[in-house]
């Protein structure tokens, strides 16, 4: 399985609130990541920071004065997530961006979601969410992004001195994405 065209757009911090997956970054980075916005259809809200130009960290968590018209994505809603995130947040997904996130969607042969329409503010796009709100391979296969024409929205994002040099990944069960596996060639190929 290979998403042609796609680029590293991001990565996802889950946590159970935002007050503490913020602490948590400040504690590993060293950085307070300012805010972002809420996302009303999913009734979570962020903080973000750029990395380098064109991806950024964001650090996401329910937001408690809000209900969600939808399963949440990231796997939100799910109780062992919430379980885990109760623990310490942590990385819980990596995103690509994709030209065209309905045509892609449509040459992957496994279900890693459908496109939904999400906003933040006056920012709108389109990403790969599974009507159960789990995420495809428990993670192991990237959501992905479509942006709206113009500027990644990573250049309006503060920069904090922090930089992605490297991202490495494997996957710890072999059955977590047979798919993966099964592959010879990288999953993301652009």
């Amino acid at each position: 399985m290979t998403v042609r065209h796609a680029v590293f757009d991001h990565l996802t911090v889950g946590a159970s609130s935002l007050e503490v997956g913020v602490a948590h970054v400040q504690r590993c980075l060293g950085v307070v990541v300012p805010p972002g916005g809420a996302h009303p259809l999913m009734a979570t809200h962020n903080h973000l920071m750029r990395l380098v130009e064109g991806a950024f960290l964001e650090i996401i968590a329910p937001d408690p004065y809000a209900r969600p018209q939808r399963k949440r994505w990231f796997d939100l809603d799910n109780p062992t997530m919430r379980s885990r995130l109760e623990e310490s947040p942590r990385l819980i997904n990596w995103v690509v961006r994709v030209n065209d996130l309905t045509q892609t969607l449509g040459e992957i042969d496994e279900e890693v979601g459908e496109p939904v329409a999400v906003t933040r503010g006056a920012l709108s796009w389109l990403i790969s969410v599974r009507p159960d709100g789990a995420m495809p391979f428990d993670g192991a296969f990237p959501t992905l992004i479509e942006w709206p024409a113009g500027p990644h929205p990573s250049a309006r994002m503060a920069d904090l001195g922090c930089c992605l040099e490297r991202l490495s990944m494997s996957i710890p069960r072999q059955n977590a994405c047979p798919a993966c596996s099964r592959s010879s060639s990288p999953m993301i190929a652009s």
